[in-house]
């Protein structure tokens, strides 16, 4: 059964990809990382080649991956997502980390 997934979307990608804050996607199971990337690339093509590399398919250096208070950014893109990301009670989060201060 598909998963809606809610993605929070850091300020310049709502901007290129012409979207409010939060966007929803729908993904098959097994709900990964890379399936709602995946699904987020095709909703919104503009999106391509912004957060991951379209080569490698590498996260970009300054984008990071949150759920449920947790960092997902170095855990492999083929683990599974939080339960409460899945049900859809809790959003995935991409963040533009920025250096220095």
């Amino acid at each position: 059964m598909p998963s809606v997934i809610r993605v929070v979307l850091p300020v310049p990608l709502q901007a290129i990809a012409r979207t409010g804050r939060e966007v929803k996607v729908t993904v098959e199971d097994p709900v990964t990382l890379e399936a709602v990337l995946e699904a987020l690339e095709m909703g919104y093509p503009m999106l391509r080649g912004t957060i991951r590399d379209q080569t490698n398919k590498q996260r970009r250096p300054f984008i990071r991956f949150f759920a449920c208070g947790e960092d997902l950014s170095l855990e492999p893109a083929s683990s599974l997502l939080p339960e409460e990301v899945i049900s859809g009670r809790e959003p995935l989060r991409v963040v533009g980390a920025m250096a220095g201060g």
